[in-house]
């Protein structure tokens, strides 16, 4: 019991430090961001990956630098609960988080410039990212349903959306990107662009709501989301 308490504490220790990390890695990005022609940040036009990027961004190694230790703080984080899971699902959804990770600290060690892998990285966060939102659903199906489910489930279900419609949108030739490219080759395109640029905006969704949900998971549940307690903080 005492060997849980400790990598329950460990693993709530881990995912608050990665977080944190990630935002402040992206917020003082957004915040000092100027970009060639003068125009200001916007989620709904500026991508992810252009902020990374060495050369167009003046603080690239900052938001580079909290994505890759963010992340894997975050692995962290899903390795110790990882052995805290008592349920085949629970262990398919600390995996799947586990990659997920993995693959955003893969965007922050590989940035735009380093084009293919940094493409790569970014198709596997979604991918990734989209299977745990499934291993999650499934996971709920087998427990019985309590009020933190709710704080957890909302976030889930806008990450998985937006995942999965960054992933599948270019495949139904709406004609949303030249070619009908599979959007995360097109994250780095040229001004001029439109003011509301599908591709960014569900990017922002995307990595937001995911952001929330894994706050969510660390804030709603103690040990483990198998036990679905309200936890205790350590601090």
């Amino acid at each position: 019991m005492l060997r849980r308490q400790r990598l329950a504490r460990m693993a709530l220790s881990f995912g608050l430090l990665g977080l944190f990390g990630l935002l402040l890695g992206l917020g003082l990005v957004v915040w000092g961001y100027h970009s060639s022609d003068g125009r200001d940040f916007s989620l709904l036009n500026h991508s992810l990956s252009e902020l990374g990027s060495y050369g167009h961004s003046s603080l690239a190694v900052v938001l580079n630098g909290g994505l890759f230790f963010g992340s894997l703080s975050l692995v962290l984080c899903w390795l110790f609960t990882l052995q805290l899971s008592r349920q085949l699902s629970g262990h398919l959804l600390y995996l799947s988080l586990t990659l997920t990770c993995m693959a955003l600290a893969g965007v922050g060690l590989f940035p735009v410039n380093v084009y293919h892998l940094h493409t790569m990285m970014l198709k596997w966060f979604f991918i990734f990212g989209s299977i745990s939102v499934g291993c999650y659903l499934i996971y709920l199906v087998q427990r019985p349903f309590v009020a933190a489910t709710l704080w957890t489930l909302i976030p889930a279900l806008i990450s998985g959306i937006s995942l999965g419609a960054f992933l599948i949108l270019p495949y139904l030739e709406l004609g949303i990107t030249e070619g009908d490219n599979p959007f995360y080759y097109e994250l780095v395109l040229q001004l001029p662009r439109p003011d509301f640029w599908l591709p960014a905006v569900l990017v922002w969704l995307g990595l937001g709501s995911f952001m929330l949900w894994v706050l969510c998971l660390l804030l709603c549940t103690k040990e483990a989301p198998d036990e679905q307690e309200p936890v205790e903080s350590p601090y």
